[in-house]
């Protein structure tokens, strides 16, 4: 006979693989469950009658088993539930903060008063909101037109069968409504379709020519890589006196440009100071633009902190702050003892050079009298702290890695990106030096050098560390100056280039790839075709955008762009969604810069957090254990609890977020033509529109960043 189930579930023998869970976040999920085997049902010496009895018991055990795994499955999906319910009422939570608070993107920031910056005309800064909001107004009413239309069965698969239906209906029988939507679909076909089609069918255009010029630099960069190109210095045998070393060691300068950055200057200064290079050739100088008192006097304390550990720094302030950093560097530069150096290296405020850094940019000016530049990459910091971060950490990526290295190997031009480069004193002078014409002094510095005959070069393997702005009003701050100063530059500079004696290739280059193409035409195409047109299509139906423009197209350029970057993959439909919001900030910049509008000449120093890895602290030690000769060496953990403290403390400071409203207007609008497309089952067009009115929203809540005050 066989033994009953209860006595087998006394029996201590191994029971086969049973149902494993594991806790995670307090959900349970399952990891393996495998059906049990004859020996797990009947031990070994147990008698074999029955037989007819396995097969039930194999059912009932499974049986049970499927139970608790559904179990486990329902208790699992009602956690995502609750955690789903608790991110809607946080989101909640945020947005009614966010309004009762009333602290729009029209409020004067502290920044602009502070950064100098120059104030807009009220006037200039609503005509952009004013439009948006007629398309907002005029949209609704449309939707709710289609809506009663779509009621009464007027919804059919091609728009020209819709028209023929209206018009042949009698007019006797013709209710006002009839007439009035009859009206309304006879003007978009005649006077609205076309030339949104026209206006569309050019961006699209643009759209693959601009995806084009992304294509060929994404396969320059990876024919740089399959042939493993880099610039190589020349060896230098001769050694140096002082430090005993063999190689290149020239005079350099070392100039560190400042303004009210109190978060950042004792990490920038240390790591200038630490710079690996004979200290009779090197000269720091620290070039403080704050109007604040109190950050005047920290950096002057501790540039004679380190002037009593040895090292050759020098403080200046300017009591006449004009041109902001152009007019800083100019300064410098006028100084009777720059004659004596060679080279000079920039570095912002919150950049954090290796201790090696001269040593692999220097040498390579050795023996090559045309070489005016020598520009490194960024790295970040903090490009994980949040979702606005590591969206910025794609973009930069790309631009490093690909444009950057592909301009720098094949042309020898790219634009100087303001820090982390090493120029030739003589290309500065021969330049005409640094012009405070526009807020793009490295651009402009780097096109002047272009045209009289200099070469840059590229390192992709050297890195500054540095920090990314970390709340959406920062970034926006700097992508505005970004994207208006090149539109300014190109005004100023585009008679220079067509009367330069430089090839008709680089005045191709210059004029129509850096210039048009990139500067202008992208932001163009993107807030045009993606914000205006595409939600536009969805109410004159006539006017079409197929499929590959909306989807397939701008997904296959984020995957090019992300790629790098191969850790930032999961946020590509972020990254998509967000770059097509940034889109009205660039083209508004864009178009101030074109048009010399009163915000184009805006400048506001990018908000700094002062963050710095462990691995920065290390190195810091090290360095400063090296300089403290006979001292006892800091205390790392001393060092690290200070800064917690300091985070600690600036977490408690009051924070605040704006709303934006040009992005909430444009959302609205966005969502509006998601819900209109959905009366054409517009599969594609309604995610597209549904997920970007989203992203304005988040964006325009100002979710995705915090700045403190």
């Amino acid at each position: 006979m066989a033994p009953s189930l209860d006595s087998w579930a006394k029996q201590n023998v191994h029971k086969g693989t049973p149902v494993v869970v594991k806790m995670e976040n307090l959900n349970w999920s399952m990891l393996e469950l495998e059906s049990p085997s004859d020996e797990d049902i009947f031990p070994a010496g147990a008698p074999a009658a029955g037989e007819g009895a396995a097969p039930e018991r194999t059912r009932n055990k499974n049986a049970k088993q499927l139970t608790w795994v559904l179990l486990l499955r329902a208790h699992r999906a009602a956690g995502c539930l609750a955690s789903m319910a608790a991110a809607f009422l946080g989101l909640a939570s945020a947005v009614r903060r966010r309004v009762a608070a009333g602290r729009t993107d029209n409020d004067v920031s502290e920044a602009s008063r502070l950064g100098g910056g120059v104030r807009e005309s009220p006037t200039l800064k609503a005509r952009f909101y004013t439009c948006t909001k007629v398309f907002l107004w005029l949209s609704i009413v449309l939707l709710g037109f289609e809506v009663a239309a779509y009621f009464k069965g007027w919804h059919y698969g091609a728009h020209n069968v819709e028209l023929q239906h209206l018009l042949a209906t009698s007019f006797s029988v013709k209710g006002v409504f009839d007439r009035l939507y009859s009206k309304w679909v006879s003007i978009r076909v005649e006077y609205l379709a076309p030339p949104l089609q026209f206006l569309a069918n050019a961006c699209i255009v643009l759209f693959l020519i601009q995806s084009l010029d992304r294509l060929v630099l994404c396969l320059g960069c990876f024919w740089i890589k399959f042939k493993n190109i880099k610039p190589i210095p020349k060896e230098d045998a001769s050694v140096d006196v002082e430090s005993g070393e063999k190689g290149y060691f020239p005079m350099v300068l070392v100039q560190l440009p400042m303004c009210n950055e109190k978060e950042v200057y004792q990490q920038s200064i240390a790591a200038v100071c630490n710079l690996d290079w004979p200290k009779s050739k090197l000269l720091i100088q620290v070039l403080d633009d704050s109007d604040d008192p109190t950050a005047q006097s920290l950096i002057k304390e501790e540039v004679n902190k380190w002037q009593q550990e040895g090292a050759r720094i020098v403080y200046r302030h300017r009591v006449i702050r004009e041109g902001y950093k152009a007019g800083n560097l100019k300064s410098a530069m006028n100084c009777s003892y720059v004659k004596e150096y060679e080279f000079v290296s920039i570095f912002d405020a919150d950049f954090q050079p290796a201790p090696d850094f001269l040593k692999r940019t220097v040498p390579h000016f050795k023996d090559n009298d045309e070489l005016g530049l020598v520009q490194a990459r960024w790295s970040f910091v903090n490009k994980d702290e949040n979702l606005l971060t590591r969206l910025q950490h794609i973009n930069l990526a790309f631009h490093f890695e690909v444009e950057q290295q592909v301009n720098g190997v094949f042309l020898n031009f790219f634009g100087f990106n303001g820090t982390a480069g090493v120029w030739r004193i003589k290309a500065l002078e021969d330049s005409g030096g640094w012009l405070e014409r526009t807020t793009v002094e490295d651009m402009d510095i780097a096109v002047r050098a272009h045209l009289h005959g200099w070469k840059f070069i590229f390192l992709n393997d050297v890195e500054a560390q540095c920090e990314l702005p970390e709340s959406y009003e920062a970034y926006r701050k700097q992508q505005h100056r970004w994207h208006s100063g090149p539109m300014q530059l190109f005004r100023l500079c585009l008679p220079a280039i067509i009367k330069s004696k430089i090839s008709i290739w680089k005045k191709f280059n210059l004029i129509f790839l850096f210039f048009l193409l990139r500067k202008l035409i992208l932001p163009f195409y993107s807030f045009t075709l993606f914000c205006i047109i595409l939600p536009m299509t969805m109410f004159v139906p006539e006017a079409e955008l197929p499929a590959w423009v909306v989807c397939y197209i701008p997904a296959t350029m984020s995957f090019l762009n992300i790629l790098p970057a191969p850790k930032s993959f999961p946020f590509i439909v972020p990254y998509l969604l967000f770059e097509n919001t940034m889109s009205v900030t660039k083209f508004n910049a864009m178009i101030s810069g074109l048009f010399q509008l009163g915000s184009a000449y805006e400048w506001v120093v990018t908000k700094k957090s002062g963050r710095s890895s462990e691995g920065d602290l290390l190195s810091l030690v090290e360095k400063e254990t090296k300089h403290k000769r006979g001292n006892s060496a800091p205390d790392l953990e001393a060092l690290k609890e200070e800064i917690s403290r300091q985070e600690k403390k600036a977490s408690r400071k009051k924070k605040h977020n704006r709303i934006y409203t040009k992005e909430l207007t444009l959302a609205f609008l966005l969502l509006t033509a998601s819900a209109r497309s959905l009366l054409s089952a517009q599969g594609v067009h309604f995610y597209f529109l549904l997920f970007q009115g989203i992203s304005f929203l988040l964006v325009g809540l100002d979710l995705i960043g915090e700045q403190v005050e």
